[in-house]
């Protein structure tokens, strides 16, 4: 059968086209001696935080391995170590690239917008295809050597394993370093962002990219791998075609997203958003064409079909809700701009309830896609859906990643004292990177609230449960659990990159005070050390939180069984789905209204109205970059061990 071949094929076909574009991006120009030694101090710093993070975790994972082992058999640890490596090398090998592209793309932005967009956006690419590509080669692996779905979930607890801690200790390492050169640097001394007199200034460039490329990849990569798992065990009813769907679906997201990357190309008007939004149109389009010629080639029947589109509708609604509710030319941020004249406390009030109104639509936008997904096929309508939406990750992805590298292009053109001509082209870039990071992570939560769902019926079914009893008490108590959850998780790490802050505020004002010369550039800070400090921090920091989300659904598990565990998932996906829309969004929204202040609105740079954005973008920086985004992964990790472990809470309570 050729969809069969497909699915191998076109996961190739995903790292052949990583690796082509890896090849085109390293072959540019690296620019100046003085810009490659910043770049290689950003990738250096980079690099070293991820081995350092990869070792870490490697010893959780060994220890879950071996109990995995002997509690649910050698299948469910072998697709553990499977998922956790491809995760873990997804993200070691696109991040590999980005701190590469970086500045080259600030070297092309001598020659124009065009060629810097050009490497940004393949260099973005490399970790968005090798994501789908590792992902779809080791889910469609496992299950051709395993033929049962059940026997690989473990794939994805592994993948979610990775995904929760480089989301954690990224979230954490780059928020310190960036609230820590924002609250300093810019308040206190009154200089750039990227100023190269600014201690924390590599530090911060180091954790855009843990944060935002490995980071989120990680997390995609996990979403992608658990969503097609538990669409595969939902599809076990329908037999054979109703497990390979999702795989198919996968397939053909890959090469709609290769013809979508390849056709982002600025028009005659130079808008970047514009070229960027094409991208993803026509990766979407390509993909419903595709998705009914598989879908009709397989059941004769269009509903499944029509099931699907509901994902694609989601990725399209969320697209645009979350650029209004992000972008600085926008009412939301520029009411929290007008805000910042009058101070801090009524900026924040205001990134306050523009946070809040702003998960309105995006629930009203999911709960259609559930309804119209469940009236057409069901469960499996809604996993279906998941899938699709999942099908453009790589898209997604490649406008996530860049994020970062825009943004180390501007700090390696600003410190490289490149002329303003350059700057200019690498600010455009960046202000598009901050909407293409906001709307990625609100695609991200989405996906992963639909992910969550597929997941909950995946573990309902083996656990037995046709109905949670709301009278239950025990069904109540893990209702509350499961809601408190986020809560608790969320707490966290805020305070864990307060507390990360706080030593990097420490360094940066002792830097200041005992290197003399540092703000007549006569000396040189101690770069080193703040890198550092995050890095300690974030390895730190990361592990109570992880432990939070292994160990809660089994302690409800075993303790109050397995209805009880159910109502915490059901707790966990409401809950965990509106505080990640909620700390997302505000964050993005405060990031911008300071970028609007800082383009010369409002009094700009030094004004007092920028010092309160400043303010309250230190306040939505872990909300946006760390506590947000981390939800995502917490309410996955969750449903993935509840389902892993579902027939030994059974066997339990009938003891």
């Amino acid at each position: 059968m050729v969809l069969n071949i497909l699915v191998p094929v076109s996961g190739i076909i995903a790292l052949l086209f990583a690796l082509y574009l890896a090849f085109s991006v390293l072959k540019k120009s690296k620019g100046t001696p003085q810009m490659q030694e910043i770049s290689n101090a950003i990738r250096i710093g980079a690099m070293a935080y991820m081995k350092r993070q990869y070792k870490t975790v490697s010893i959780v994972a060994i220890i879950l391995t071996v109990i995995l082992w002997f509690a649910t058999g050698a299948p469910t640890a072998v697709g553990f170590v499977i998922g956790a490596v491809a995760s873990a090398l997804a993200g070691y090998l696109g991040m590999n690239v980005s701190v590469r592209a970086n500045v080259r793309t600030a070297e092309a932005a001598k020659k124009g917008l065009k060629e810097a967009l050009s490497i940004a956006v393949k260099g973005g690419a490399v970790t968005g295809m090798a994501i789908v590509g590792l992902g779809l080669l080791s889910v469609a692996g496992l299950y051709y050597i395993y033929r049962d779905p059940t026997l690989i979930i473990g794939a994805g607890f592994g993948a979610s394993l990775i995904s929760l801690f480089a989301r954690v200790g990224g979230g954490i390492y780059t928020k310190a370093a960036d609230v820590g050169a924002d609250l300093v640097g810019k308040i206190e001394k009154g200089i750039p962002e990227d100023d190269p007199r600014n201690p924390a200034v590599i530090a911060d460039n180091v954790g855009d990219n843990v944060g935002d490329c490995a980071g989120m990849g990680a997390d995609l990569f996990e979403t992608y791998v658990v969503s097609m798992i538990a669409a595969m065990l939902l599809g076990m009813s329908l037999g054979e075609n109703g497990i390979l769907l999702p795989m198919f679906l996968g397939a053909a997201g890959i090469f709609a997203s290769i013809v979508g990357v390849l056709s982002i190309r600025l028009g005659k008007n130079n808008n970047i958003w514009s070229a960027l939004s094409k991208g993803v149109f026509i990766t979407t389009i390509i993909a419903t064409l595709i998705f009914y010629f598989i879908v009709q080639n397989i059941f004769g029947t269009l509903e499944i079909f029509y099931a699907s589109l509901a994902g694609l509708f989601l990725t399209v609604g969320i697209w645009y809700i979350t650029e209004y509710y992000t972008s600085k030319d926008k009412k939301p941020v520029l009411e929290i701009a007008k805000a910042s004249q009058t101070g801090a406390g009524t900026n924040i009030i205001s990134g306050l309830a523009v946070g809040l109104k702003s998960t309105a639509v995006p629930i009203l936008l999911i709960i259609i896609a559930i309804y119209w997904a469940h009236h057409f096929a069901g469960i499996y309508g809604i996993a279906i859906a998941t899938m699709a939406m999942l099908s453009v990750t790589s898209m997604i992805v490649t406008l996530d990643s860049y994020g970062p590298i825009t943004d180390n292009a501007g700090g390696i053109a600003e410190m490289s004292n490149l002329n303003k001509k350059v700057r200019s082209v690498t600010d455009q870039l960046d202000a598009v990177g901050n909407t293409t990071k906001a709307v990625t992570k609100g695609f991200a939560i989405s996906s992963a609230a639909l992910a969550a769902l597929s997941l909950f019926a995946a573990f309902a079914g083996e656990a037995g449960i046709k109905m949670l009893n709301l009278l239950n008490s025990n069904v109540v108590i893990g209702l509350f659990i499961g809601g408190s959850l986020p809560f608790i998780f969320s707490a966290l790490l805020m305070g864990a990159v307060g507390r990360a802050a706080f030593s990097m505020v420490t360094e940066v004002r002792r830097q200041f005070k005992q290197i003399k010369g540092i703000m007549t550039r006569k000396a040189k800070p101690d770069y080193a050390r703040c890198v550092d400090i995050s890095t300690q921090a974030a390895l730190k920091e990361m592990i109570l939180p992880g432990l939070l989300a292994v160990i809660s659904p089994i302690a409800v598990g075993f303790i109050l069984g397995p209805e009880a565990l159910g109502g915490l998932l059901a707790g966990s996906i409401v809950t965990g789905l509106l505080m990640a829309l909620f700390l997302a969004n505000a964050g993005a929204a405060w990031d911008n209204a300071k970028k609007y202040i800082e383009d010369g609105n409002l009094g700009g740079k030094g004004s007092q109205a920028h010092k309160a954005a400043v303010v309250g973008d230190t306040v939505g920086d872990p909300s946006k970059d760390t506590a947000g985004p981390a939800l995502n992964a917490l309410i996955k990790v969750l449903n993935t061990i509840s389902i892993i472990f579902a027939g030994m809470f059974v066997l339990y309570t009938l003891l």
